[in-house]
């Protein structure tokens, strides 16, 4: 076990954390050069286009530092999206130490910091590295100043590397090798293994990412996931390198995986502790939790026939994602359909992609929604992720809506841009920190339903992508809301419902009608578009009729004539106004989200 070192690397979105990843598999001789491809541990296509870590990964290489001993170095490659934190923080609790990357033209920003008090929480030793140091912007010196004014470490200890091109990485192998501590455990104590990630296979079912705190696993054992008590056989126990290759036993302090023969992520899942069904611990390892889904959307097929389709889409994307949930819904606008849960926005991008990419699908989202706490006069709680199910106002004591910690890092200089835009989305503040000289660190409380939207893109927008944030749920608090309904021509269309702060909902309404007035093609009859919020109607516009002109074949002649033909067109429209129904494009459902922008 001394010679064992177990690691992860953090950083912000597109620092450089896969990059440096591939450097040390290559350094350590783990992949050949022939089998190198950049971002070998994201193995999906959308990891490596967007530049960031969805899905965790681990890989044991091994290394003979200058000491002349050959040590086993285990890198756990944590997910790299706020939406995505359990996952890290479970990652995390699977390692000794962490290597903290800075770009070197970026700085340090909002994630840099928000894993590293993950890190710190989890009492991990952290080395900085400054990466990116071959760029002609880079300012290696000057970050290096603000890492020591925030972590204390001398800014000529900390490692300056470039992971394109490999300049100074054997520094870094070395540092782990140095300062990262052994694992503590005892191989004779009963087990004791943290699940941090899990993925599904066809042919061994759900393979679960395991760090060994306690005791060993051979291939014969049977063993038990303490959360949801289910008993398993191992099909298989292994290690990855980069590949799950098999091996006859793990042992206290290893990590590797075991392919467990269960059919759904659901029973294996992400913080569990496995233990041995003869020799069982008494207690599990601490933090685990459910992963709660922040934001729901209803997920339609566009044609009604792909609906089965649509479903076992769903089905397959979830043995992989434990926290995507789902369940039937159906809606007047779009038939039938999903009602989804995800983690945050970028989760539900991430799903939409997939279904769209993986799966042939064409799919509409309606406007993202969070989950509300309703209490009734009558006592009674409902808990609501989707404003149709929004009880009448007359019945509902209180509405609680999930509130933020917001962080966000900026430039001095976009100080006032930015409390000018949280300020705009109902954002309370809390306090301020610089971080370094020429940085300001903003903390605010804010509700999510006013985040889930365009609230990043106005942020980087009014910052010139200098600003960067984090955020993460404080607790449920009572605000004043209304559901805003849009009624086309008389009927209610439920999927573009929205609940709203009542002081909001008149403004809202106006921008709303007005955005689908341009939006909803023109019928052979007027149709009306309103919008109505407490019980009245707020606003209200009309989508002028097509007309044929019934009077080009009168020339001169009495106007009475004219008249009857005018009257008998009136009757024609009136009729078919009676069983006409309008068609809504899909344009207008994102309408609701794209309000702010005007």
């Amino acid at each position: 076990m001394e010679s064992i070192r177990n690691f992860c690397i953090i950083a912000h979105i597109d620092h450089g954390k896969s990059t440096l990843a591939d450097r040390l598999l290559q350094m350590t001789g783990t992949v050949s050069d022939r089998e190198m491809v950049a971002q070998i541990l994201d193995s999906m296509d959308l990891e490596r286009e967007k530049g960031v870590t969805i899905k965790a990964s681990a890989v044991r290489m091994l290394y003979k530092a200058k000491d002349g001993i050959e040590y086993e170095l285990n890198l756990i490659d944590t997910p790299g999206h706020v939406d995505f934190n359990y996952e890290v923080s479970r990652a995390l609790a699977a390692c000794e130490g962490a290597i903290l990357i800075v770009d070197a033209t970026q700085g340090i920003e909002a994630q840099t910091l928000a894993n590293l008090y993950l890190a710190l929480d989890a009492d991990l030793i952290i080395l900085p590295v400054i990466n990116k140091i071959d760029l002609p912007s880079a300012r290696p010196d000057e970050i290096a100043m603000d890492l020591e004014h925030l972590l204390g470490v001398s800014a000529d200890d900390i490692p300056r590397i470039s992971a394109k091109d490999g300049t100074n990485v054997d520094q870094v192998l070395e540092a782990i090798v140095r300062f990262v501590p052994p694992p503590q455990g005892d191989t004779d104590l009963p087990l004791r293994a943290l699940i941090f990630d899990s993925h599904y296979d066809s042919y061994k079912g759900v393979v679960a990412y395991i760090r060994i705190v306690d005791g060993k696993i051979r291939s014969s054992d049977g063993l038990r996931l303490m959360a949801t008590m289910t008993d398993i056989k191992p099909v298989e126990i292994g290690i990855f390198s980069p590949n799950m290759k098999p091996v006859d036993q793990l042992l206290a302090g290893d990590v590797g995986y075991i392919a467990t023969g269960l059919k759904t992520v659901s029973e294996c899942r992400v913080g569990d502790t496995i233990t041995g069904i003869q020799n069982p611990t008494h207690a599990p390892l601490p933090g685990y939790r459910h992963p709660k889904p922040m934001v729901f959307a209803g997920i339609y097929p566009v044609e009604g026939e792909d609906y089965d389709d649509l479903k076992e889409s769903l089905e397959k994307l979830q043995l992989n994602d434990a926290s995507l949930i789902y369940q039937p819904e159906t809606s007047q606008a779009l038939n039938f359909g999903f009602r989804c849960g995800f983690l945050g926005l970028f989760h539900m991008e991430i799903i939409q992609e997939r279904l769209e990419r993986e799966y042939d699908l064409d799919v509409v989202i309606t406007a993202p929604s969070v989950e509300y706490e309703v209490y009734l006069l009558n006592g009674d709680k409902l808990v609501i992720d989707s404003p149709s199910d929004l009880p009448d106002e007359s019945v509902i004591q209180e509405i609680r809506e999930p509130w933020m910690r917001l962080d966000i890092i900026t430039p001095t200089e976009f100080y006032g841009p930015v409390m000018e835009l949280v300020t705009s989305h109902q954002g309370i503040f809390a306090q301020q920190d610089y971080p370094a000289p020429d940085r300001v660190q903003l903390a605010y409380e804010i509700p999510l339903a006013q985040i889930i939207v365009d609230f990043f893109d106005d942020l980087k927008s009014r910052t010139r992508g200098y600003a960067s944030m984090d955020y993460a749920f404080i607790g449920y608090r009572p605000s004043d809301l209304v559901k805003l309904e849009v009624m086309v021509g008389g009927e209610p269309v439920d999927a573009l419902a929205c609940i709203v702060h009542k002081d909001e909902a008149y403004h809202k309404g106006q921008r709303l009608v007005t955005r689908l007035k341009k939006l909803i093609p023109r019928q052979m009859y007027d149709v009306a578009i309103q919008a109505s919020a407490s019980g009245r109607i707020i606003s209200r516009a009309n989508v002028k009729a097509l007309r044929k002109d019934v009077l080009a074949k009168c020339y001169g002649g009495d106007i009475t004539r004219k008249k009857k033909l005018l009257e008998k067109q009136k009757r024609g429209k009136r009729r078919m106004k009676m069983v006409g129904s309008v068609e809504i494009p899909q344009e207008a459902f994102m309408a609701v989200l794209r309000l702010e922008d005007e």
